[in-house]
C-alpha cells in the first residue's frame, strides 16, 4: 500500500500518510470475515422466539369422540398439529445464537475488513475531526466537502462532546473511537473517515 493523502475538513489536502502495508495490504480472507460477521450478527439477536408444542398447549385432555363408529377419523386430542389451537410443529424455541471465534481469526477478520476500505478505495484520511460546534449541520457540511455520502463511518483517536451531539441525529453516520472498531461497522459502511492518529493507533495494535 502506497501513500494516502491526508485532508482538513475543508476536503484540501495537507500532506502524505504512508499506511503500513502489514495491515492496509494484506489480502483479506474472506472466510474469516464471513465468520465474523455472522458472529456480530447472530449477537443482535434476542433468541426469544417462542412457541408451543402440543404437550404445551392448554386443553385438549380429553378425547373428543368415540374411537370406532363416528364415521370420522380417529382423534386422540384437539391440541394436536393439524386442529385449530393446536400445538406448532418444529417451531422456534428460545436459544442462544452466539457463536465462538479464536482470537486470531477476529485479529484476521478485522485486517481483512480494514483491507477492504484500503482496497476499494473507501478510506479517507482527515488531519483532525474537531467541531466548532455541537451542530449536525456542521458534520453534514464536512461530510460533503470530503466528498463521502450513503453510510459513514467516522473514527477517530478521541471523542468529545461535540462530536457526539452533532452526529447522532444522522442515520447513516456512525462515530466510533479507533479501540471500538469492529468488522460489522467497517463493512457496513460505504465510506470510512478516520484521523491520521487513529491510524496510527490502530497500526500499533493490530501489526
Amino acid at each position: 500500500m502506497g501513500k494516502l493523502s491526508v485532508l482538513n475538513i475543508k476536503g484540501e489536502k495537507t500532506s502524505d500518510i504512508s499506511l503500513n502495508k502489514e495491515l492496509w495490504a494484506i489480502e483479506p480472507n474472506d472466510a474469516v470475515l464471513y465468520d465474523a460477521i455472522t458472529l456480530s450478527r447472530n449477537s443482535l439477536r434476542q433468541g426469544t422466539a417462542s412457541t408451543k408444542t402440543r404437550s404445551e398447549v392448554s386443553g385438549g385432555g380429553i378425547k373428543p369422540w368415540r374411537q370406532k363408529g363416528t364415521g370420522r377419523a380417529r382423534q386422540g386430542s384437539t391440541r394436536a398439529p393439524h386442529w385449530r389451537h393446536g400445538g406448532v410443529v418444529f417451531g422456534p424455541h428460545p436459544r442462544d445464537y452466539d457463536k465462538k471465534m479464536n482470537r486470531k481469526e477476529r485479529r484476521l477478520a478485522l485486517k481483512s475488513a480494514l483491507a477492504y476500505k484500503a482496497i476499494d478505495n473507501e478510506l479517507v484520511v482527515v488531519d483532525s475531526f474537531k467541531l466548532e460546534s455541537s451542530k449536525t449541520k456542521e458534520v453534514v457540511g464536512i461530510l460533503n466537502n470530503l466528498k463521502v455520502s450513503k453510510n459513514v463511518l467516522i473514527v477517530v483517536d478521541e471523542l468529545d462532546e461535540n462530536m457526539v451531539l452533532a452526529t447522532r441525529n444522522l442515520s447513516n453516520v456512525i462515530l466510533l473511537e479507533a479501540n471500538e472498531i469492529n468488522v460489522l461497522d467497517i463493512i457496513s459502511s460505504d465510506y470510512m473517515v478516520i484521523t491520521e492518529k487513529a491510524i496510527k493507533m490502530i497500526e500499533e495494535v493490530l501489526v
